[in-house]
């Protein structure tokens, strides 16, 4: 088998642009085993689906996938982006976009052990570790590509589960729930649950956080809360290990993630009455003022520096990435109000969250204001996790 050595893939891939003519899908081989409750040419037949494919005929190019192994997705976005490059691991053939049938049964005699890698073929050998930046889910990685066998099934389950998430985020989902969330992932796919249905109990116990936080019963809303913000990572990476993405569903979790947060924030003053601490009505309506106007402007700024430069505010330097973390998002704002809680003066918490909103919002503007000045100076606006590329 001829081998070449491995290119540098430090380079921007969000999955975002795909191959828009027919294209013949051809598998090798036979794997029964299951992963995420489906065998892995219906996983295959999913991604081919999800990018929008149309099922070619003789004549048009041919994606030639070996179902031994089991791949990142990202990789099948990558390669339909490169015809005529070849994804290889442990010196086998894994996945390609081929130009014709001829080079697709050359890649089923290369797994026969009856000859070469055609030489017309860019090879990309995975044992090298290349690393493709991920810009929708910012961060720079190596997608995994392993053997799929039933002693392996869950290790790339959890490889699948973790290449889902988001590189740069708050720190409670990037810390503390990510293997709660795991094993609820796992039962859902198990038992055949849609990320819709997630999303949709999620949203249940959205609403009723929000009116526990009403009434005054700060504890019991916490906890729905919590369950409710486990489930919203729960819905997202069960649509990204299924398979099972649907606009609607994308569009009703994202719309709810991003009206909720100033109810709860609303509701957790207005139930400061119920608890003997509420707070003076102009007081209340002045802290609300400068938790919403901070929590729009935030965004603004957010989607502003996406326009201007390409990329998320979060992603543009370190520090951003940092700061994300902890920024006044509905996840560190609700650690505040929690502590806050546990000393007894859920009032101090939300004065807090106002004073820690209006800070965040002022780093973001200023942020944006040095990216403007950057690009002014001649320099370029780029994420420090491309650096290299």
């Amino acid at each position: 088998m001829r081998a070449a050595a491995s290119p540098a893939l430090r380079t921007i891939d969000d999955g975002s642009h795909f191959v828009t003519q027919a294209i013949q899908l051809h598998f090798a081989g036979f794997n029964d085993t299951r992963i995420w409750g489906m065998e892995n040419a219906e996983r295959v037949r999913r991604l081919f689906r999800a990018a929008k494919l149309r099922p070619g005929e003789a004549g048009d190019p041919v994606l030639w996938v070996n179902l031994e192994f089991a791949f990142d997705p990202l990789w099948f976005q990558y390669l339909l982006q490169r015809p005529g490059t070849l994804l290889m691991a442990k010196a086998r053939p894994v996945l390609a976009l081929l130009p014709s049938e001829s080079e697709a049964m050359a890649l089923d005699a290369v797994l026969a052990g009856e000859g070469d890698v055609p030489p017309s073929l860019t090879i990309i050998d995975h044992d090298e570790r290349p690393e493709i930046y991920n810009d929708s889910l910012r961060k720079l990685e190596c997608p995994f590509v392993e053997l799929l066998t039933p002693a392996t099934v869950r290790s790339i389950e959890r490889q699948s589960y973790y290449g889902a998430y988001k590189g740069v985020t708050d720190i409670l989902t990037k810390y503390l729930w990510p293997e709660l969330a795991l094993v609820l992932t796992r039962l859902a796919a198990r038992i055949g649950m849609t990320p819709n249905m997630v999303t949709l109990i999620g949203a249940a116990l959205c609403v009723w956080a929000t009116v526990l936080f009403w009434q005054g019963n700060y504890w019991q809303g916490v906890a729905a809360g919590f369950v409710f913000m486990v489930l919203d990572t729960v819905d997202g990476k069960l649509a990204r290990c299924t398979i099972t993405s649907s606009g609607w569903g994308n569009a009703f979790d994202h719309g709810i993630d991003l009206v909720h947060p100033p109810f709860w924030w609303y509701a957790w003053g207005a139930g400061l009455t119920k608890v003997g601490l509420g707070l003076g009505h102009k007081h209340f309506l002045a802290m609300m003022a400068v938790i919403v106007a901070g929590y729009v402007v935030q965004r603004l700024i957010e989607g502003a520096f996406i326009k201007s430069f390409g990329i998320h505010i979060h992603v543009w330097r370190k520090f951003d990435s940092d700061f994300r973390l902890i920024t006044a998002r509905r996840n560190p704002n609700m650690i505040i109000l929690v502590i806050a809680l546990l000393l007894g003066r859920p009032d101090v918490g939300l004065e807090l969250v106002a004073w820690w909103t209006a800070l965040s919002c002022l780093v973001h503007a200023v942020r944006l204001a040095q990216a403007y000045a950057a690009r002014a100076r001649g320099g370029r606006v780029t994420s420090w996790l491309e650096q290299g590329a």
